[in-house]
Order: structure tokens, then sequence, then C-alpha cells
């Protein structure tokens, strides 16, 4: 497990900004991990494990602290214990395109509309990644992983990840520290065995995105060529030939508000209903009991509206920059703040925090940011 000579973060995030971290650990195999891990951790110094650096916004001083690149591959296909499925077990630094790319050459279906995402797999749990109505808490099995402070792993189940829209209780939100401080070691995936023979696609949000009648009948290949044509024409793909790539994908999430606050916003805003807790819990003690149990609460279900609506709305356009920066919105996608060649986090976070008082003023609501944000504030 040697220390590697520090390299700028702005070299390894798509963003393209950051200082130089005090120190660096490359690892390799997950036993390289494990040891970089419980290393740092008990010398108490600050620590950052890096993947892709896709979904990291870091700031311009140096990092005074560790930073673990994880860099361990490998996919290995197992039998599921459903008929008609296979799981898939994948080591964190691998990359999420190619483990897409080899479900769907081996006609695995449950992954195919998230094609083209950057970053690794060991992240996509954490900020439970989605596209075109797939999230991958559909067919995420389990992870292994290790607590902080801990020196051995464990495995856990899915639903103990408190995975929801774009999180989970691993996640650094802006503002506050994940609910459990632990990293990914390994992602096991149960995917739908599908052959390469067209199919009809159950979900209306995909088969609106593709322009896909109802009992349309298509591949999965097919699929994962025209999201990836799709995310190209929306700079959503990396490619150092485009300017808009050097982004942090959606830099602000869909705001999801209450079914009254949605009221207020402008018919014309998308918006799209989040299915409400339909399990409650009621405890009634026996000695209490008169026959009579009382009507479950009415509640309306929360309401998720479109970020990039409102942003566009608020009189801030695709390709808007401020005057002398080296930072703008994306030319094809009002979500993506992009540096377009050069520019400091400081610009970046400039034109972050213009984008959320435009849209605080006109709308009321202060949108989040969706990377996390290391030496940065908004």
């Amino acid at each position: 497990m040697p220390d590697v000579e520090p390299l700028p973060l702005a070299q390894l995030t798509t963003l393209r900004t950051g200082g130089i971290p005090a120190r660096m650990i490359d690892a390799h195999t997950a036993d390289e991990l494990i040891h970089a891990l419980t290393d740092v951790w008990g010398d108490g110094d600050e620590w950052l494990v890096l993947g892709g650096g896709s979904n990291l916004f870091a700031g311009d001083e140096p990092f005074d602290g560790t930073v673990v690149r994880i860099l361990t591959r490998g996919i290995e296909r197992m039998p599921s214990p459903r008929p008609g499925f296979a799981r898939l077990r994948v080591q964190a630094g691998h990359d999420w395109d190619e483990v897409v790319a080899y479900a769907v050459a081996e006609g695995l279906a449950g992954i195919e509309a998230m094609s083209g995402i950057p970053g690794t797999i060991g992240a996509a749990p954490v900020q439970n990644i989605g596209a075109y109505g797939q999230e991958i808490v559909q067919t995420l099995v389990e992870v292994d992983l290790l607590d902080e402070g801990a020196s051995a792993p464990v495995t856990v189940a899915a639903a103990d990840l408190g995975l929801g829209f774009r999180t989970s209780v691993l996640k650094h939100h802006y503002g506050s520290v994940p609910l459990r401080s632990a990293v990914i070691l390994s992602v096991t995936l149960e995917l739908a065995e599908v052959g390469h023979a067209e199919r009809p696609i159950a979900g209306a949000q995909l088969r609106s995105a593709l322009g896909l009648t109802g009992d349309q009948a298509v591949t999965v290949a097919w699929i994962r060529d025209h999201v990836l044509d799709t995310r190209r024409r929306k700079g959503m793909v990396l490619d150092d030939a485009d300017p808009d790539t050097y982004s942090a994908g959606s830099f602000f999430q869909n705001a999801v508000v209450s079914a009254s606050f949605a009221l207020t916003l402008p018919d014309e805003c998308p918006r799209w209903p989040v299915a409400p807790d339909l399990d409650p819990v009621l405890v009634i003690p026996l000695a209490q009991f008169d026959g009579y149990v009382p009507p479950a609460p009415s509640e309306r279900a929360d309401v998720k509206v479109s970020a990039a609506w409102l942003i566009e709305q608020a009189g801030v356009r695709k390709g808007f920059k401020l005057p002398r920066s080296r930072a703008a919105l994306s030319s094809k996608h009002a979500l993506a703040l992009t540096n377009r060649g050069g520019a400091r986090a400081a610009e970046l976070a400039e034109l972050a925090r213009f984008i959320q008082g435009r849209v605080q003023s006109e709308f009321g609501l202060l949108l989040q940011p969706e990377p996390v944000l290391v030496g940065v504030e908004l």
C-alpha cells in the first residue's frame, strides 16, 4: 500500500477543480483499500475517498488530509435464487458504464437506462443513481462496506441503506454528515435474464424518453444506444472534445416539495408525485382498545418538481455565465454547471449562488446541490 505523489484534485474530478491533497494512496485491491482506510482512520487524518470524481466539487485550497483513490476492478457473475435472474458482484472502483455495457452484452436488464452515467459503481448506491425511470435501488441486493473505525468489512442489505431520491445513509449532503460513515468495497446487483430479443418496455418514463409506443418492442442494446445518444445531445457523456463535458452532471437536485407548496408554482412547471408511506404502524395497547380503530391520517403525497425548469424560468438560460467568469451553465442542459476552461472553484460557486438566489427570489424555493462539496461553500 505505497503512497503515491499527490495529484491535484482538478486533474481527477470532472469539474476540473480542487487543490493538491497532503497525501494520496492508490488502492488497487480490496485488501489494499481496507488497509489504506484503517491506516488513515487510525492516524485520525482528515480523509476523502475518490472514485471517478464525477460527483465531487472540490475547493481551490489544498486538501489538508489523505485522499484514497479506489481503483479496484472486477465483475463476478453469480447465480440468483430467483429463476430468470442473475447476480453481478462488482468491485467498487469499476467504471459504472463498463458494468452497464457488460450487463447488456450478457443480455441482462435493469440498468441499461443508466448508460453513460460517469463514475464508479461504488458511488452508485451512495447517490442512488438513476435515469429515465431506473434507479439502482431497483436492482441492488447488497454491498460490502467498511465502517469508519472498523477493521473488517460487513455485508449490508440494500434495504438497510436508506435509499431514497438521490440519497442514502452513506451520502454526505451539503451542510450535514452521513448517517453512516463507511466506504463501499463491492456492490451486488440482481438483473433479469432477458437475452437479446426484442421485448416491450414497461416503464412509462423510459418509453417517453425514447419515443416508444406502449407495445413497441426493443432490445436492451437498443435502449443503451439510444440513451447514450440522448445523453450526448445533453452534454452528459464524458467527451474531451465537448466543453459541456466538464461538469458534475446535474448540479442541483430536482426539489421534492409538499403538495401545498407545489400548488404555488406555475401550472407549466413539470412535476411528478412522490409515493407516500403506505405502511404506517398504529399500536393500540390492548387495555385501552375499545373496538374503535381511528382512520389513517389523510396526507397528500409530496411532489418532485423540475429544477431545470425553475432555473430557466427564473431567467437563467442555457450557456449563461457571469461577467468575466470561466464558469457557465451548459449550453445543452440547464442543470449542469460547467468549467469552460481554467475556472476556479470560487467562480463555479459564485454562479451556483447566483442561480440559487434567482430561483429563490422568483419561486420561494432554495435549490440544493447534488454533488459532494469538499472545501467549498455555497
